[in-house]
């Protein structure tokens, strides 16, 4: 092989070290005729790989599973999870890990191939997926990056010949999906459910090296691992609450012990506020809605403090009083948070007793308005931007002169004020009717408008005239647009 047609990878499995029931030695499927359809370069230059000289059709063979690269060593991961409050036993059902890759800044990635076919964990899965949800994948992870938010990322999208049977037949594609690790909620559960106590200390000790190396010689690890993953856990719910990003499937199993964003199945951004937004076809009791986010993620911090119940004293019903005091910490924590990031929104540089009274009211006018909730908060930066009627409203406006009056405080202090709404409010998200045109093209064979909307998502905080039409909101979906999880 010439160095033309060769990635740098810098391989060290650390995974595979842990006890051999956690993994399943599995090789990606051999795919008919692999195209590359999109290749992420920024963050293939992160990684230390740069990929924009190299030959497509060798890059569609290494991120179709065709070529292996030196080094790799691929796996399935095993784990458990609740989905939708009922516990079952999973696994990488359709996802197979290549390698941990260790770039420049000595930084460890894990490089995971989604779509590549069977494992032992597909159950009655085909192991295999479809061309738009994972460019659905690559275009809100990127959002998600780009808004500041902690998320795995997508490296490239292949696509092959083969189709694949859904509601109808569509091209089959296989995601390259680089994180800080896959390790998750459910793989706790995995082996609590097992009750096998020794892999169990064997995950925890190889989670804190990967992600919390602070607490290794801390008195209790234990405890304090369930404290940090509560932090890492409430800060991303909050920025998910800040952009009205709604996940739609945060099962056990969709937590990562990183803290990222990961798995992004029927995920969509709220346009008109209503905390009860739903998009997923599948939760039909809104168990995942925009509102029950932050209830959820304590009830998944929860079934994770579970699992380390053996550990965190030799009596069990004190063991269950610590961890049950530690997840009840949860909702002062998470309060807090949120109120900070809401008064970041309204530029308040310092809370008062009020300002919660305040925000809610902007909240309520939102909802019972049907006002986009995106552009509202810019319209507070820029009255310009989003020169809509429902401004005009008495209503807001009066609540408007409130805010002034708060902000007032601030008078010598304005361009903090500004800079911190600018950092706050983003003035393009992934409008969904936007990135529903973009999949219908490309499943069509036309990636342009998918390689443009990734070009907008890239500065959503800048107010750019060139990027007016992914602005506006005259489009909003109607109440009945649904997003699917694409398995």
């Amino acid at each position: 092989m010439t160095n033309k047609n060769k990635i740098d990878w810098k391989f060290e499995n650390s995974y595979l070290q842990l006890p051999k029931d956690m993994q399943s030695k599995q090789l990606p499927d051999k795919v008919k005729n692999p195209k590359i359809v999109l290749i992420n370069n920024n963050l293939s230059n992160e990684l230390g790989i740069n990929l924009s000289n190299l030959d497509p059709e060798y890059l569609a063979l290494v991120f179709s599973g065709n070529q292996l690269p030196t080094g790799s060593d691929t796996i399935a991961m095993a784990y458990a999870g609740h989905q939708f409050g009922h516990f079952t036993i999973l696994g990488d059902g359709r996802a197979i890990l290549i390698g941990e890759h260790i770039n420049n800044k000595k930084q460890r990635y894990e490089i995971q191939f989604k779509g590549s076919g069977k494992t032992e964990f597909s159950r009655n899965g085909d192991g295999k997926a479809a061309l738009g949800p994972m460019l659905r994948e690559y275009i809100i992870s990127e959002a998600m990056y780009h808004l500041n938010i902690p998320t795995t990322r997508s490296l490239a999208v292949v696509k092959t010949d083969e189709k694949v049977i859904r509601e109808t037949e569509l091209t089959r594609a296989i995601l390259t999906r680089v994180a800080s690790s896959h390790i998750r909620v459910g793989t706790f559960q995995y082996f609590a459910y097992k009750k096998d106590d020794e892999s169990l200390k064997s995950l925890v000790n190889y989670s804190i090296g990967r992600h919390y190396p602070e607490i290794k010689n801390s008195e209790n690890i234990y405890i304090n691992l369930i404290d940090r993953l509560m932090d890492k856990q409430i800060d991303l719910v909050v920025n998910w609450m800040r952009v009205g990003f709604i996940h739609g499937v945060m099962n056990t199993d969709n937590m990562a012990l990183s803290g990222e964003t990961i798995d992004y199945g029927p995920c969509a951004f709220m346009d008109r506020y209503d905390p009860k937004t739903v998009f997923s076809s599948i939760d039909h009791f809104g168990r995942y809605a925009y509102y029950n986010q932050p209830s959820i993620t304590k009830w998944n911090l929860a079934r994770f403090a579970e699992c380390l119940i053996p550990f965190l004293d030799a009596n069990k019903d004190e063991a269950i009083k610590i961890a049950t005091d530690k997840i009840n910490e949860f909702d002062k924590k998470y309060e807090k948070k949120w109120l900070k990031m809401m008064s970041d929104k309204i530029g308040l540089i310092d809370t008062e007793k009020e300002d919660e009274v305040l925000i809610l009211d902007l909240l309520q006018w939102m909802h019972s308005n049907k006002a986009d909730y995106t552009s509202t908060f810019y319209n507070l930066i820029n009255e310009k931007v989003f020169s809509n009627q429902i401004y005009d409203n008495a209503d807001f406006l009066t609540w408007k002169d409130r805010w002034k009056m708060r902000l007032s405080k601030y008078k010598n202090e304005m361009d903090k004020v500004e800079k911190k709404m600018k950092f706050s409010n983003p003035i393009i998200i992934p409008r969904n009717y936007k990135v529903e045109e973009a999949l219908s093209a490309a499943e069509n064979g036309d990636m342009s408008l998918v390689e443009i909307l990734l070009k907008a998502l890239e500065k959503p905080y800048e107010n750019n005239s060139n990027l007016k039409d992914f602005q506006i909101t005259e489009k909003l979906n109607k109440s009945g647009y649904k997003t699917y999880c694409g398995t």
